[in-house]
């Protein structure tokens, strides 16, 4: 039977989430093997989010398949097994067509942003130590990606898609005077390698008058990957929702919910 599993992750410890030739410090390598303790047999997990080195997520989900009914206590054990760094929050039965990475209709990202060292933040947020940033202005910018649907010039090189053309739903910058944080969210149904950290640079860069209107318009009518500024660092980086519409049957945990969500600061 097919299995989704839904996790959150502090991703500073690793080489981000998909298994690499060259080290066993991903997301996916350790959630594997821990799977496989678990059920006693290989296992192959897909998300639907696949985040890069240092990117956190607040919620992800995998799919995989195993021939087993799990344990009443599958939850427990997973999670004793599991670094202090990765959480699994339930499981779901679903049908066996489901996939996690491409049944799922958006995915919603929060990029945090400090003036002020904080060290309780930790990996979680960026320290911008410099002039507070025009609001305006990075909304400007954040509109103008929003009227487009093309962003090769936001997609790391050697990304290998059929397709850079990426529909968003949401981008917007706001201050939030509780965390005192800069926030950037933005949701999507699909984003390329690195296209989030390149918005959050370019708009930064838009905002402090290094990149005027035009300029921008004509990188975004460009078309050629790694043509934009990637220099905003993973850290600041948070997957805070995946939605699907496909029905998933809850086994074990608690059903999906915005609430593990409520350390980030949204703006309704």
């Amino acid at each position: 039977m097919r299995i989704v599993a839904e996790l959150a992750y502090k991703g500073t410890a690793y080489r981000g989430w998909q298994v690499q030739r060259n080290t066993s410090q991903t997301v996916q390598q350790i959630v594997q093997d821990r799977l496989q303790i678990l059920l006693r047999h290989e296992v192959k997990v897909v998300a639907a989010g696949r985040t890069d080195a240092g990117v956190h997520a607040a919620q992800n989900f995998i799919h995989f398949d195993t021939p087993q009914i799990l344990p009443e206590d599958a939850l427990r054990r997973i999670n004793f097994l599991l670094p202090a760094d990765i959480s699994f929050y339930g499981f779901y039965a679903v049908t066996d067509d489901f996939h996690a990475r491409f049944d799922a209709v958006s995915r919603t990202y929060h990029y945090f942003i400090s003036y002020q060292k904080n060290p309780l933040y930790g990996d979680l947020v960026c320290y911008y130590p410099y002039a507070q940033l025009d609001l305006d202005r990075l909304n400007e910018a954040a509109h103008i990606f929003l009227q487009h649907e093309e962003f090769a010039a936001f997609s790391k090189k050697r990304t290998q898609v059929r397709t850079t053309r990426c529909r968003l739903s949401q981008a917007e910058w706001f201050w939030s005077a509780d965390q005192r944080l800069l926030v950037f969210c933005v949701t999507a149904d699909r984003f390329l390698r690195g296209m989030v950290r390149g918005l959050v640079a370019t708009s930064i860069r838009y905002a402090r008058g290094k990149l005027s209107r035009q300029q921008l318009l004509e990188l975004l009518h460009r078309a050629k990957a790694n043509r934009t500024d990637f220099s905003a660092p993973a850290q600041g980086l948070i997957l805070s929702r995946v939605c699907y519409n496909r029905p998933m049957q809850l086994l074990h945990g608690q059903a999906s919910s915005s609430s593990r969500l409520a350390f980030i600061p949204f703006k309704s």
